[in-house]
């Protein structure tokens, strides 16, 4: 793991402090960055975010999906967790907190807008940093290839209905139009792109080489982001200090619960340890650059929504750091 993705969370932290005291210090020009838009979507906010996704999608390996019939239960347990039961847990801890142990504490409107935050969150499961995550258990980096791999195939189809669904339920207003254009925007073109320049490369070694190039570019992309969010909403933090912690709290339970169910159902299944801790981490994992991307889209860039996504990365990496430990601890049990 690069120091980028070591301190991730320093970085992200640092992020935070820098945009709040610069929101503070040049509020016009946050506002002028917010006012850029066409369709909907941020324009300063699009080319950041296709800067954090491209590389990522460069190492999606359609090839590999022709390996999906062997070892079939830490796929099975992938798309289990990731499509039928994280995206709703994470919704009905949303409302657990946000309209109920929060009601006295946040307003109806931020609530909403938290939980909408909170669902793209959960519906977004991970693409990227999994590959990271993997090695440092030692998982089988051609399996979480595949998983990964799947996993982009089906969230072209399945994201934007699952999103739309929950945020329907929840009594949040789905604007259809502006959350096909993201899907297409933030997963269907990115993913071209990797694929037309996989393509273009043809080699492994050369997709490789490419791909440490421009990895940097997704780290700065994020960094940006948040910057720019927290420029946006720095009067609301610097009001309510400890909103960061109230929005990490559901999050923080959804992670663990998520892999112990993942993690504990790879040992009941007797799925290797190379592929059982992959399979659990990937599930615990999030798409974040996709969630903050749609709910800047749906919501805008000052929105709780927003907010909210970038509560999920800056808690992410400690998290799954500790999990990462514990699935190195608990590798003598698995096969």
């Amino acid at each position: 793991m690069g120091i980028f993705e070591r301190y991730l969370s320093v970085w992200i932290f640092l992020a935070i402090l820098g945009g709040i005291v610069l929101g503070n210090a040049f509020p016009g020009l946050f506002a002028l960055v917010a006012t850029a838009e066409f369709a909907s979507v941020n324009l300063a906010i699009a080319v950041l975010v296709w800067a954090m996704v491209y590389p990522m999608m460069v190492g999606v390996d359609p090839k590999s999906l022709k390996y999906v019939p062997q070892q079939p239960k830490g796929l099975i347990i992938t798309l289990t967790v990731n499509w039928l039961i994280k995206p709703f847990t994470m919704t009905l801890l949303g409302i657990l907190f946000f309209k109920i142990i929060y009601a006295n504490l946040i307003t109806a409107e931020d609530a909403s807008q938290y939980l909408a935050g909170l669902i793209l969150l959960g519906a977004a499961p991970c693409t990227a940093m999994v590959f990271v995550w993997s090695q440092l258990t030692k998982g089988d980096p051609n399996y979480t290839l595949v998983q990964v791999s799947l996993n982009d195939v089906v969230m072209v189809f399945a994201f934007a209905p699952i999103v739309a669904f929950l945020l329907g339920v929840s009594d949040i207003v789905v604007p259809w139009d502006t959350l096909i254009l993201s899907v297409i925007l933030f997963i269907v073109i990115p993913l071209a792109a990797g694929l037309i320049t996989r393509w273009v490369l043809k080699s492994e070694p050369k997709i490789q080489a490419f791909q440490s190039r421009i990895k940097p570019f997704s780290v700065v992309g994020l960094i940006a982001t948040v910057l720019i969010l927290f420029g946006l909403q720095g009067p609301s933090v610097t009001a309510n200090p400890m909103l960061i912690g109230l929005i990490a709290i559901p999050i923080l339970i959804q992670s663990y619960a998520i892999f112990a169910f993942g993690y504990g159902a790879a040992y009941l299944l007797n799925v290797p340890h190379r592929i059982a801790a992959p399979c659990a981490l990937i599930g615990n994992s999030n798409f974040f650059e996709l969630a903050v991307a749609v709910a800047i889209s749906l919501f805008g860039l000052n929105s709780g929504a927003a907010l909210a996504t970038v509560v999920g990365v800056l808690v992410e990496v400690p998290v799954m750091l500790s999990l990462v430990a514990f699935a190195n601890r608990t590798r003598a049990r698995f096969p």
